[in-house]
């Protein structure tokens, strides 16, 4: 590639795509990380509401206890078993329980997102690299990365929340992703993921964004819950997921990872005719 001076905007292709895990790439629905924290709760005689436990996520998984000890239902529910709310001790105590659970439960929930290894391909056929970042910490990943690559999908690029000062909405792996895959500038990259969360991060790192609403947590439905849910009523939810992203500032909204190769072809438009993130 040849080197880009920032005297002008760029108008190259999109070089590289950092796509999210859980609910984007694998684990249809986001499933598995929701049981672990309503279960870490549960041992501490806390009850968390999966819509609850839904709520952070796309957080580094200690950052995601933190936020859930900080909720109202559990910090009454806190006080009334321990006479004090919850404090910084307790986050870590409960994380360290998060952890080991989360790291058992990701090889049961590491199935890939239907559509993912034809967007990958498509990806690759027009020298687009493949990064990735993610809540999990790297012992999850460790476990969850060759479960993936046994079913085909080998990403360029793993960056995890562990890996870097700050997880999201911080852009950090992002930026550890252009370092590793050698890409600059920022606008040359699409940030793809199924949070808010995911959103805050690509828009921070200077990238552009896409949101996935129909695999992803927002939904928090599996591949089968999905098909028997009423045409109208999958649309309406999927809409009404599809304006929070817009309002978070994501620049495109697909249902999952497939129809990403077209947005991504979408982009490289904007960018001949000098557009930015």
């Amino acid at each position: 590639m040849d080197v880009f001076i920032r005297n002008k905007p760029y108008t190259g292709p999109i070089q590289a795509v950092v796509l999210d895990w859980a609910g984007t790439t694998v684990d249809f629905g986001c499933v598995g990380p929701v049981a672990v924290f309503i279960e870490a709760f549960a041992r501490y005689g806390v009850k968390v509401a999966a819509s609850e436990a839904r709520g952070p996520m796309g957080l580094a998984k200690v950052d995601h206890v933190r936020a859930l000890c900080r909720l109202p239902s559990v910090s009454t529910q806190w006080c009334e078993l321990c006479g004090r709310e919850p404090d910084e001790d307790d986050v870590q105590r409960i994380y360290r329980d998060t952890e080991p659970l989360m790291v058992s439960s990701i090889a049961g929930h590491a199935d890939l997102v239907p559509g993912l290894l034809p967007a990958i391909d498509a990806f690759k056929r027009n020298g687009i690299k493949i990064g990735t970042s993610t809540g999990y910490t790297k012992p999850m990943m460790d476990i969850l990365l060759p479960e993936a690559m046994k079913r085909g999908y080998r990403p360029d690029s793993v960056v995890c929340s562990s890996d870097v000062p700050k997880g999201r909405p911080f852009p950090f792996m992002c930026y550890q992703n252009a370092i590793n895959l050698e890409v600059y500038p920022m606008e040359a990259m699409v940030k793809i993921g199924d949070t808010v969360k995911d959103i805050e991060e690509g828009l921070n790192a200077g990238m552009w964004v896409v949101g996935i609403t129909r695999s992803g947590n927002d939904l928090g439905l599996t591949e089968s819950e999905v098909s028997s849910l009423p045409g109208d009523e999958l649309q309406g939810r999927l809409a009404a997921i599809e304006t929070r992203f817009i309002d978070a500032g994501a620049h495109f909204v697909a249902e999952d990872i497939s129809q990403c190769p077209e947005i991504v072809e979408e982009i490289n438009g904007c960018l001949i005719h000098g557009e930015v993130p």
